[in-house]
């Protein structure tokens, strides 16, 4: 909707975008799979909607707005651009999510194991979304039928998944990545891997604190990528303290990834942004790096 300044004021998109944050964050921590199949398909069928808008009426009646009334057009300015149904065939054929199917293993803090979405549970599916009137949407996705993926943890928390939303916000560095390239934390070696097959990668260097990460990888994944294993170096040790001691010309490409998510990524993030002149000439990419933008940006909020 191009007309929501006009409609709401700049003041006001700010406080409705602080709105849909918040609501979208209990709905994703609290509720993400209170939405089913048979909801969408019956609320579709009624309104003679696609299922990404039926999905969006129902996350409009969850946070009580009235749709067609008083909030009709908040609703259509946030909650109808935001949502979609997400087509699974493009994740499922992705080389990396081909190979990884782990059972249970765990060393130390970290276990490696599959878990799965619901059919229709919500999950973030990109970066925000800012439009040139000011509004910042989250990107909400859902798939019809149940979702398997990969997924490391550390006591218990989930610190990297292979969720739609990692690969997708992954894309712009493995799109970027040629060379030599360097990498700040682990995770699932996803982007190690992916990077590792491209052709124009000479080489992946990973830097890692933890060394039961570090195993895992070694033991349950490295193995299944017989043909990139030669190409990738894992170092434990401090990203920052390695970041600091960089030289010009080390490294092509430099990818930085040791945050959970947005909340906790913003310190770091700048961190990182301040040690790029230690390698000037590399190509710098950060998980997140749009919506942590956003995240740093006032006139948003």
């Amino acid at each position: 909707m191009a007309d929501s300044i006009r409609l709401f004021g700049r003041t006001e998109v700010r406080r409705l975008n602080s709105r849909v944050m918040q609501e979208m964050s209990l709905l994703l921590n609290l509720g993400a799979d209170i939405i089913s199949p048979d909801m969408v398909e019956e609320v579709a069928a009624a309104g003679g909607f696609s299922r990404a808008r039926a999905y969006a009426e129902l996350l409009g009646a969850i946070c009580d707005l009235d749709t067609v009334g008083k909030d009709r057009d908040f609703f259509r300015a946030y909650f109808v651009p935001m949502v979609r149904e997400v087509d699974p065939a493009p994740f499922l054929a992705d080389p990396y999510y081909a190979r990884v199917r782990p059972a249970a293993q765990k060393s130390g803090a970290w276990e490696l194991k599959m878990q799965s979405l619901r059919p229709c549970e919500a999950f973030v599916a990109g970066d925000f979304k800012v439009y040139p009137d000011g509004r910042m949407l989250p990107q909400i996705g859902f798939f019809m039928e149940e979702f398997r993926y990969p997924a490391v943890l550390e006591n218990g928390r989930e610190w990297m998944t292979l969720l739609p939303n990692e690969t997708i916000t992954t894309e712009p560095a493995l799109a970027g990545a040629r060379g030599k390239v360097l990498t700040y934390g682990l995770g699932l070696g996803y982007f190690a891997v992916r990077a590792a097959m491209k052709p124009e990668v000479a080489s992946v260097t990973v830097i890692e604190k933890s060394a039961d990460a570090i195993a895992l990888f070694r033991s349950e994944i490295e193995p299944l990528f017989p043909e990139v294993a030669g190409k990738i170096t894992v170092i434990e040790g401090d990203a920052f303290a390695y970041a600091e001691a960089l030289t010009p010309g080390q490294f092509d490409v430099i990818f930085a990834d040791i945050w959970h998510d947005a909340g906790d990524g913003r310190e770091p993030y700048l961190r990182f942004k301040a040690l790029e002149g230690c390698c000037p000439d590399a190509a710098h990419f950060y998980w997140l790096e749009d919506t942590l933008r956003c995240y740093l940006d006032e006139s948003l909020w």
